[in-house]
């Protein structure tokens, strides 16, 4: 018979954990959010600007019976990263967990599309995630133990017009991860790739038109299809998964 202590653990498998979560107010990284606060993670809900928006998703948590606090930051400014990850560490003492998720989107041709416009993607998705990891690897390193998850996109992969910066973005996250893995696996670290299909809802005003190709299942995705496999990886018992980039987009790319 399983005791209480187990039934304990087993329900919340992050329990003492601390995740932070970039872009983390609405739609994905919301949900990703949640779902790692209901498994017992202290969350972390960064945002650039968007104070009320942050304020309410921790709140939320809160309601459920989790843990969270916000800090607002922009993922693509240095000094702004390192202050968050040392007032995360001044708060809990470690960083397990790192979900880049923050990102903007939008649609230019190519030739109309100025330099300022391709380093505003560019910076918070490349740089944004860069800065992060390397700021929370040097406390996961030092415990051994981490978790990264990089948040991709589809249309990197199957591509789309007028969105050269995005899908730029995109694909190189996905070198990253790989970077990531090779460079960190002795020192406990996994380092993943969730890439999101056609998700339904409202989108940001900065989202582009999307990919056209249909699920091959009867729906659109929603934000916590992508949470749950974010979640997954993120477990203790998924140790074993490390540099992958794992699609979660119903059949629209099949790799």
């Amino acid at each position: 018979m399983t005791n209480d202590t187990t039934q304990v653990e087993t329900a919340r498998p992050l329990a003492g954990q601390v995740a932070i979560v970039t872009g983390a107010v609405r739609r994905i990284g919301k949900a990703i959010a949640k779902a790692l606060a209901q498994s017992g993670a202290a969350v972390v809900i960064n945002a650039r600007s968007s104070r009320e928006e942050a304020d309410q998703a921790a709140k939320e948590i809160r309601d459920a019976g989790g843990e969270a606090m916000v800090h607002l930051a922009d993922v693509a400014d240095e000094a702004a990263v390192k202050g968050m990850m040392e007032a995360v560490v001044n708060a809990y003492g470690r960083v397990d967990i790192l979900i880049n998720n923050a990102a903007l989107r939008g649609e230019r041709h190519l030739l109309d599309m100025s330099l300022e416009e391709w380093h505003r993607i560019t910076g918070v998705v490349l740089d944004g995630a860069f800065l992060c990891s390397r700021e929370a690897l040097r406390h996961m390193t030092a415990r051994q133990y981490g978790r990264i998850i990089n948040i991709g996109g589809v249309s990197a992969h199957v591509g789309a017009s007028e969105r050269a910066h995005v899908l730029t973005a995109k694909a190189g996250i996905v070198g990253f991860t790989r970077a990531l893995a090779f460079e960190f696996a002795e020192q406990g670290v996994t380092a993943n790739c969730v890439v999101p299909g056609r998700i339904g809802g409202q989108r940001s005003a900065t989202s582009g038109k999307g990919i056209g190709n249909d699920p091959i299942v009867s729906r659109l995705g929603v934000p916590e299809d992508v949470s749950a496999m974010v979640h997954q990886l993120c477990l203790p018992l998924s140790a074993y998964i490390t540099g992958q980039v794992i699609h979660v987009n119903g059949g629209v790319y099949l790799s």
